[in-house]
Order: C-alpha cells, then sequence, then structure tokens
C-alpha cells in the first residue's frame, strides 16, 4: 500500500509554517515582530521607500501597512520625511537603530537561504524555483477565472 501524497497546498503552508516560526523567533531576539522585520528588509536602506511603493512590494493593504509603519516609529526604527518629489507624499527612512536591525535580520535571511541551498543541488534548486513560478501563476489563473465566473468550481 502506497502513502498518499500531501496535497501541494498543505506542503506550502506547512513549510511556511516552519520558516515563519524560525523567523518570527529571529525577530524577536530583536525586539520585533517578523512582520516588521519584512517591513524593516524592504526599505531602501539609503534613500528609504516611498510610502506607497512599500505596500504593492510587501503585498499589503494600505490599512495593514499604515499599523506596520506606525510601530516601527514607536520603536524609533524609521521615520517619516517629506517626498521632495511629491508634496502628498512620504518617505519611509531607517533611522540608525533600524538600519542595525534590518542588518541583523538580513543577515539571518541570507544564512537560511544559504543553509537551505547548500543542501539540495542546484537541478533541484532550479526545479523548485520553476515549480513556484507555476505555483504563482496557476494561482493567479485560477484567482482571475473565479473572478470572471464566480458559477466556476475550482
Amino acid at each position: 500500500m502506497s502513502a498518499k501524497k500531501p496535497l501541494i497546498d498543505h506542503s506550502l503552508r506547512a513549510t511556511w509554517q516552519a520558516v515563519s516560526k524560525m523567523y518570527s523567533e529571529v525577530a524577536r531576539q530583536y525586539g520585533i515582530t517578523m512582520a516588521l522585520g519584512l517591513t524593516l528588509l524592504n526599505i531602501d536602506p539609503k534613500n528609504g521607500t516611498a510610502s506607497t511603493a512599500l505596500g504593492p512590494i510587501m503585498g499589503m493593504e494600505p490599512t495593514s501597512l499604515s499599523r506596520l509603519i506606525n510601530s516601527l516609529e514607536d520603536l524609533y526604527l524609521v521615520e517619516r520625511k517629506p517626498n521632495p518629489h511629491d508634496g502628498r507624499g512620504v518617505i519611509i527612512h531607517l533611522t540608525p537603530d533600524g538600519l542595525t536591525k534590518r542588518d541583523f535580520i538580513k543577515k539571518h535571511v541570507y544564512a537560511f537561504n544559504e543553509a537551505v541551498a547548500n543542501k539540495v543541488s542546484q537541478k533541484d534548486l532550479l526545479g523548485f524555483y520553476n515549480t513556484i513560478e507555476a505555483i504563482n501563476s496557476t494561482s493567479s489563473e485560477q484567482l482571475f477565472d473565479f473572478q470572471q465566473n464566480t458559477n466556476t468550481i475550482l
């Protein structure tokens, strides 16, 4: 009797939960959450990042992003400065403490990626990226199809 193969989405969820747990613990060591750490990583360390550009980069809604930015400000990790090219917008800049935490977190992210890459062959890693690309495109197609015809069963 052969064992049942896990569903693709179950494997994705279980893997992300394990990675998320690890990243959450790393972030906790620096006094922040994983979401705050991810936000720090997505802010340009030299020039800052426009608040309007940060949401799409991170795939977040403006309200959720605003809460994260407010939390980072409360921790003195970022500061808002007027956008010199658009008087209505702001640029999110890292403070010296924010830059330090960003650098520590970035080292952990790179170390994790290197550790995983060292455990698999280049061929397997390429296959992984191809699979992720197929999952992303398939989920986008399925979502589009569903939105076009809400009576369609996925």
